[in-house]
């Protein structure tokens, strides 16, 4: 369920993080499709709080630097270790594909940490991304780390949508993809969320939130490096312990 008042103040950010200069309420309303009066509202109510400001006055609104302040406190409060940026950045270029640092947010995971390959076909993602926790290595990489009467809660939520011919589609599918990833030592996935990527994932160790680490690209490159890409990926893990 989404909260649409509370979605249309982070898309405003969003808006702004790509439009980067000034914008009036109205230039907002229609560049995003909204109703100007509710637009209006939205951002009076932003500007009155202090999260935007006039730089120029009359010239428009901008996001002033309230927000990187609560930001860098949140996230100074419980920061990434260097070591997982590090690890992403070292695996992207081990490997050649785009590396993903997972944690979970209920019935997802969550990108907390991306470095894209380089190549000209790759996987594109960015920090804040999510895909299903169930239809993905990443996803099951994090679940393998619950209790199993965790997992069952959880699996209560889940709708269980077939995105693709691979995707699982019960809870019983979900434990048999566990047990495989127990035998072989690492998640894999082929394209059971988006269509044409393969990857595999691993839990990462030695630290008290659930994080995984998710290295995937293109099937037609991917697919048959699986057990390759695991198997750096476990060289590159171990270096952590």
């Amino acid at each position: 369920m989404i909260v649409r008042q509370a979605a249309n103040v982070l898309e405003i950010l969003e808006y702004f993080a790509k439009r980067l200069r000034p914008a009036t309420a109205a230039e907002i309303a229609e560049d995003l499709g909204w109703p100007r009066s509710s637009t209006f509202k939205i951002v009076a109510t932003l500007a009155s709080k202090g999260y935007l400001y006039e730089p120029r006055g009359r010239g428009g609104y901008y996001p002033s630097p309230r927000w990187l302040v609560l930001a860098e406190a949140v996230a100074q409060a419980e920061p990434l270790p260097d070591k997982y940026h590090r690890l992403a950045r070292d695996l992207m270029a081990a490997t050649g594909e785009t590396v993903a640092i997972a944690a979970p947010a209920g019935i997802h995971a969550t990108f907390v940490d991306v470095v894209e390959s380089l190549q000209p076909v790759r996987y594109f993602a960015t920090v804040g991304d999510r895909v299903p926790i169930h239809a993905t290595s990443a996803g099951r990489a994090l679940l393998v780390q619950m209790p199993k009467v965790e997992r069952e809660r959880l699996y209560k939520k889940i709708d269980f949508v077939r995105y693709s011919r691979t995707t699982p589609t019960n809870a019983k599918a979900v434990e048999a993809r566990l047990d495989e990833a127990e035998e072989l030592g690492w998640h894999q996935s082929n394209t059971e969320y988006t269509p044409d990527l393969a990857g595999v994932a691993l839990p990462l160790p030695g630290n008290d939130r659930l994080l995984s680490v998710v290295v995937v690209g293109p099937v037609s490159r991917c697919l048959e490096r699986r057990p390759e890409m695991a198997a750096i990926a476990a060289k590159h893990l171990a270096k952590l312990k």
